[in-house]
């Protein structure tokens, strides 16, 4: 039986163990104790710093705004980590603001945490941050508050990060996929397929070399220009996972009405054209992280474009289609001899891990 007289002593610091100096994560970074917090100190705080971050509370605490919150929340499991044009934290925070602002909010918060894989490289999550960091400043949101956790090696691929975002919308906004009507025209803001197809090069599935870049931005402030110059907006929606098809199928869905694509109207990248007809794929389905589709009544229809075709994020922009009321639920490409064919939605995952 121990007693206090023959309890074993110790001499020296409570934990004498190296701290952030690992050049890899270790499972002692994830056990909430002084590693942790110097691995938020050293890393995360460094570069995400803000006064709401600061107070460094198990929540974050924000001002109240008139309105109605917007909220949504996404995970991110890309591989690889690292592609042309952007990463996964560039992807996090981008990702986030996009998926608040087509409510017509103006996203202001975020929250992120990060599951870790034993043994990643510190270097290469400070890199992340950086990325993370810079992206909200340009997007003008904060992170105000967020996890971390080590898993086995093995358990995890690298890096996973979990993010929410938080942002006010107007009380006289009213933007959904339900709200498209017919007589609405379709533009979207750029060239499709750029993401899906620069992190297939990255993992070297092509075959081939390419300079073709991820289009991954936040998209926030280019949703203020077209809701300045197009206030009766009907629908704002990024094409991500399933891309433009499968996406406006759900807007179809949602607003009970036909969605009328023009096919020559509609900008793909010649690289990734010729990408996609190498591999078999259709570029209308792959994924896109720097894209808006914008659905407006006729007469806002040349404003928004025109608002568009001015931002940096814009400059390929296009009017697409049209909304029709019939046949209900349902997207047709019109081809450039005049006939026409369903659009369905992506049946599996044309490409896994994507974002």
């Amino acid at each position: 039986m121990l007693t206090n007289s023959n309890l074993p002593t110790f001499e020296g610091p409570v934990c004498p163990v190296p701290l952030i100096h690992n050049d890899v994560i270790v499972m002692g970074h994830g056990s909430g104790g002084r590693m942790t917090q110097e691995l938020v100190d050293r890393v995360f705080k460094k570069h995400l710093s803000n006064p709401i971050l600061g107070e460094a509370n198990d929540f974050g605490s924000v001002p109240s705004i008139s309105g109605r919150l917007a909220v949504s929340t996404d995970s991110h499991i890309i591989t690889p980590l690292f592609f042309p044009g952007g990463d996964i934290g560039k992807l996090s925070v981008s990702g986030t603001v996009n998926d608040v602002a087509v409510s017509g909010a103006v996203p202001l918060y975020i929250t992120a945490g990060f599951i870790i894989e034993e043994g990643f490289p510190v270097s290469d999550l400070e890199k992340i941050i950086i990325s993370m960091a810079e992206t909200a400043r340009e997007a003008g949101v904060q992170l105000i508050s967020g996890d971390t956790k080590v898993a086995e090696r093995g358990k995890v691929d690298k890096l996973f990060i979990n993010t929410t975002g938080l942002g006010w919308i107007p009380d006289n906004m009213q933007i959904g996929g339900q709200y498209a009507a017919p007589g609405d025209a379709g533009l979207i803001s750029g060239t499709l397929g750029d993401h899906g197809i620069a992190v297939l090069a990255a993992r070297g599935d092509l075959g081939f070399e390419t300079g073709i870049q991820s289009d991954v931005a936040p998209l926030n402030h280019l949703i203020g220009a077209i809701l300045s110059a197009a206030p009766h907006t009907h629908v704002l929606r990024d094409p991500t996972r399933g891309g433009l098809a499968t996406t406006l199928n759900e807007i179809a869905v949602q607003s009970h009405t036909a969605i009328v694509l023009e096919e020559d109207k509609i900008p793909v990248r010649r690289e990734v054209r010729s990408a996609c007809d190498m591999l078999g794929f259709d570029p209308l389905y792959l994924a896109n992280e720097g894209k808006m589709i914008v659905i407006v009544p006729e007469a806002e229809a040349g404003a928004a474009l025109e608002a568009m075709l001015l931002h940096p994020l814009g400059q390929f922009a296009a009017r697409i289609g049209t909304v029709q009321s019939t046949p209900h639920d349902r997207v047709l490409m019109q081809t450039p001899i005049g006939g026409s064919r369903i659009l369905d939605v992506l049946a599996g995952e044309m490409l896994p891990r994507i974002c």
